[in-house]
């Protein structure tokens, strides 16, 4: 894993530029710690920071090869999972390689196929290759988006970068941000649009898509996307095949020159992989080492809500001990929290979740004490549908996006009255949301429930996942640390889309295919465990300081804040007079606690950014 970014003009001469790249180049140090590495000539300038993790030795970067006349530079962030095979299969061809690593197999692979280089690979990647004969910059992502790219293009020249920062470290970008872009944070609740980077002119490469830049033009592809198909497996074959795959999956992505280690909060997901995995450990005659987060006071604070049924602790103390790991528990203050509040902001380069991202930064930060990977489970509740709301009718019928429902509808709704008309909140959500279902491949013969049930799950893998997966991502990259998802991989996703709701359901419980996969792995009470969100402090503490924190806001009239909040509904807020409140007590502090996290963050965003926002692309001048 790395930090990745640079910039090509056709028109203006770059080799006096170091300076420049430098800057952009140190924005996201802490993607790479280990080593830093640049590569300039007339037209093309290209930044690299490095995590090694595969070929300490081999795999310096930015990349390049020559060979008399086709010159080719890369500069790569990821990790090529099927890269031994690849290397075998170009050897094969004719190709040779000076190294060990996954680095030079993908350049000979662009080499070799060119654009359709991505359909060979399995993996996480996002990368920039220059081909200095045809003048053009590729830029390529992987199919889920679980490594970041982000572009600015002005003129003769185009910028790109792992983070917003990267980019935003370029003198001549303005940090503006429209109304599009305020809707983006607001209304979507921060789980961004693919391809929509917020900032004005900031765009983000697509997932599974590639872009090829010229000086004449600028191509957008597509080159992998979910695909509807009949089911036909029985419940034992699909059951079989998910563990295949799982197990296959598991065994690529442990490689690595550097220690690998594994999540563990005790729930189905991260308990599965961590069976695979210690059992492959074992096979080596090693221990797998596992980490859980979990706050002072948890267990005498804790109150159980649809979200979080059960504590974590017991059951991943449970499953460590039945598979013989060596397991740690990260156990954080209110007071780490709170000093560590803008965080999520700062590594997003937008408004974060508040606690939930802090708290897994400071997890991972203390995971990099010990390794430099870990697995992760994340995004097994997309692929297999593992959500409440998969289980209810009133989501399945709504208009909108499920997870804005109740929350960021609520939130939306404090903004000044010009505000809420500039970016026409439900309009927004709803043109958005009505985008993601038009790409949505639809099966023949399905009943009403099974399409919209089809629907939801499309809607969670293309765009809820995304959000999930940047946190992951951040979370873990500024603390110079790498996390792999075995759950992501594309073989699986598309395997899990076409399996029929009522088989992923399958003994009257979420996920029921995947428990059916994972029978014999781990003790029952872990494998039948109703799923428990990621845990959240409940802490009294943590609330006093953040409500204190949100009034001084408030207070200050020259908080940026105050352009976008109504100040008159936000005192009702805080005074208990608002309707958004109503219902149980405990649901009605929890949503307040996540609209004060959020809104300190966009405060802040606004200052330490020095954002300006401009009153261009109004939403209500969208004709949907």
């Amino acid at each position: 894993m790395c930090g990745i970014t640079g910039w090509i003009d056709w028109e203006h001469n770059l080799l006096n530029q170091k300076h420049t790249l430098q800057q952009m180049s140190d924005s996201i140090r802490h993607r790479g710690p280990d080593a830093e590495g640049f590569w300039i000539t007339e037209h093309a300038a290209l930044a690299h920071r490095r995590l090694i993790v595969i070929d300490p030795e081999g795999g310096v970067q930015p990349f390049v090869y020559q060979d008399s006349d086709p010159l080719y530079a890369m500069t790569y962030n990821g990790e090529i999972y099927n890269y031994l095979e690849l290397r075998r299969e170009l050897i094969e061809r004719g190709h040779q390689f000076k190294t060990n690593s996954d680095t030079e197999v993908l350049l000979h692979a662009y080499m070799e196929w060119a654009e359709d280089c991505v359909k060979h690979l399995n993996g996480i990647f996002a990368f920039a290759i220059w081909d200095q004969k045809k003048q053009s910059l590729f830029l390529a992502r992987d199919h889920l988006g679980v490594k970041p790219l982000f572009y600015f293009q002005q003129g003769s020249s185009i910028l790109f970068g792992s983070e917003i920062k990267a980019i935003l470290a370029h003198p001549s970008v303005k940090r503006e941000v429209d109304f599009q872009g305020l809707s983006e944070l607001i209304v979507l609740g921060g789980i961004r649009t693919p391809g929509n980077g917020v900032f004005t002119n900031i765009f983000e490469v697509k997932p599974a898509h590639t872009m090829v830049f010229t000086k004449e033009r600028t191509r957008e592809s597509r080159y992998w996307q979910l695909q509807s198909k009949l089911h036909t497996d029985s419940v034992e074959e699909t059951a079989e095949h998910i563990k295949y795959l799982l197990e296959d999956t598991v065994k690529r992505q442990l490689i690595a020159d550097v220690p690998v280690v594994s999540m563990l909060s005790g729930g189905l997901d991260s308990s599965g992989l961590v069976s695979i995995a210690g059992r492959q450990f074992f096979d080596k005659g090693e221990q797998l080492s596992t980490y859980s987060v979990d706050f002072v006071g948890s267990a005498q604070d804790f109150v159980a809500d649809v979200a979080r049924p059960s504590l974590d602790a017991p059951y991943a103390k449970m499953l460590s001990e039945h598979v013989g790991t060596k397991h740690h528990s990260i156990t954080l203050t209110s007071e780490q929290l709170l000093e560590n509040m803008l965080i999520p902001m700062r590594m997003r380069d937008l408004p974060g979740y508040g606690d939930m991202e802090t708290s897994l930064h400071l997890l991972f930060r203390e995971m990099k004490k010990d390794a430099t990977v870990a697995i992760s489970g994340e995004s097994a509740d997309e692929i297999f549908s593992g959500y409440p709301w998969f289980h209810q009718e009133e989501y399945l019928d709504s208009p909108t996006y499920p997870w804005l429902i109740n929350t960021w509808d609520k939130f939306a709704s404090l903004l000044h009255q010009d505000v809420i008309e500039n970016i026409q909140p439900s309009k927004y959500a709803a043109m958005r949301y009505a985008e993601a279902i038009k790409e949505v491949p639809l099966l023949e013969n399905e009943t009403t429930t099974q399409m919209r049930q089809r629907k939801m799950s499309y809607v969670f893998i293309t765009r809820f996942l995304i959000g999930l997966l940047e946190r992951k991502d951040r979370a873990s990259m500024y603390a110079g640390f790498e996390v792999r998802v075995p759950f992501c991989d594309y073989r699986l996703v598309e395997y899990a889309f076409n399996i029929p709701f009522d088989m992923k359901t399958i003994g009257n419980i979420e996920k029921g295919i995947l428990r059916q996969a994972f029978k014999g792995y781990m003790p029952e009470e872990v494998r039948l465990r109703r799923k428990s969100a990621y845990p959240s402090t409940q802490d009294p503490i943590y609330f006093a300081g953040v409500h204190s924190a949100f009034h001084e806001m408030m207070s200050n009239s020259n908080a940026p804040i105050h352009d976008l909040l109504d100040k008159k509904k936000i005192l009702n807020l805080l005074d208990g007079k608002s309707a958004l409140l109503q219902g149980k007590m405990h649901s009605s502090q929890g949503l307040l606690l996540k609209l004060m996290e959020y809104f300190i963050q966009v405060n802040m965003w606004l200052i330490e950014y020095n954002i300006t926002i401009t009153s261009t692309n109004s939403i209500r001048n969208i004709t949907m």
